[in-house]
């Protein structure tokens, strides 16, 4: 356990030299390499990904770095959006626990290598901030609750490779000048050249806004909600069988909607405009936005381009030529990712 812990206090330390004293850029490009050691466990603060108190307008701010020469001949060519139609997704996901919850807000955010990247984000969330971040009383973090997440998005961009980096692919002069350097062995070495040139490089990403509502459930609900739409879908359930299993009466607590860039302006019209009323009760609920078409236009037009939807990590280990080389700096990489995931 002793080496586990040097091995990462270097990493750790050598991280926040090269990030307090190096030559830095920040931009979210197709290509561009970043070291997810510099922040693992706290992603989130670098990448606008879920709604915090932020009032700053701001994308992506992680320090990136040119490695590849050439990446634009592998873009795929962008897709115009199609008049009238909405470019988006409306989706529930069911979780049995916290970990699931975590998991689900992150599906589509992908590490190569890394089993759970969704740690990457989370794993140094305190339960309270956690519990801000999704938008429910913190309460309801710390108790055995289970949790369906309701999430309407609204794609505005995106990129992506249309395949795989080739192993010929040209590299900056500045990183090919210090590949020779890296002997298999030198751990030291191979540390500082990940904490200068980075660990991954941007495979894909889409970006644009989001609106997100967290449902609390008892055990015994949530069983008998999951089995019932498990057996016959959304589609089978009717509107008003639908606002019953996601109102106050049947969940435990119904979170706060959120939206994914922590735009006040777009959460204060979605807790005006998304209101339901049944006799005492009068709540905001994401579902009221199901089926409705006029919202939905609404909806297309509040959410712009102010988050991180999805994005795709893939490891820069294809900028070795030589198979042994490379072999061992993907072990390396490997190593201190299995490491941080442990101690988080």
């Amino acid at each position: 356990m002793s080496e586990m812990v040097k091995l990462i206090g270097l990493l750790g330390l050598l991280s926040l030299i090269t990030f307090c004293f190096g030559k830095t850029e920040s931009q979210l490009r197709l290509g561009k390499a970043i070291n997810i050691f510099i922040r693992y466990g706290y992603l989130s603060i670098s990448m606008k990904v879920i709604s915090y108190n932020d009032t700053e307008t701001w994308l992506f701010k992680e320090p990136t770095k040119n490695i590849f020469t050439g990446i634009e001949s592998l873009e795929e060519p962008a897709v115009e959006e199609k008049e009238g139609v909405f470019n988006g997704d409306f989706h529930m996901e069911f979780c049995d626990n916290k970990r699931q919850l975590f998991q689900a807000y992150f599906r589509d955010f992908t590490i190569e290598r890394l089993d759970r990247p969704w740690r990457a984000f989370t794993g140094g969330w305190h339960p309270d901030i956690a519990a801000r971040k999704l938008g429910i009383n913190s309460s309801f973090i710390h108790g055995d609750y289970c949790y369906v997440l309701v999430r309407v998005s609204r794609f505005r961009d995106s990129a992506r490779l249309r395949k795989p980096i080739p192993q010929n692919q040209v590299l900056d002069p500045d990183i090919s000048a210090r590949i020779p350097g890296i002997i298999p062995g030198d751990t030291t070495a191979a540390v500082q050249f990940m904490n200068k040139f980075g660990t991954h490089y941007i495979n894909s990403y889409v970006t644009g806004n989001s609106l997100y509502q967290v449902f609390v459930f008892n055990k015994r609900n949530y069983q008998h909600l999951k089995e019932r739409l498990k057996s016959k879908g959304v589609s089978a359930l009717s509107q008003l069988d639908l606002y019953n299993y996601f109102a106050p009466w049947y969940a435990e607590h119904l979170g706060k909607i959120r939206c994914a860039s922590g735009n006040s302006t777009v959460e204060k019209w979605a807790s005006r405009k998304l209101r339901l009323s049944y006799y005492i009760f009068t709540y905001a609920s994401l579902l009221k936005l199901h089926g409705n078409g006029s919202l939905l236009r609404n909806i297309d037009e509040l959410l712009g381009n102010e988050a991180i939807l999805q994005l795709d990590l893939k490891a820069i280990n294809v900028i070795f030529k030589e198979p042994t080389k490379r072999a061992w700096f993907q072990e390396i990489i490997d190593n201190y990712l299995k490491l941080w995931e442990v101690n988080m």
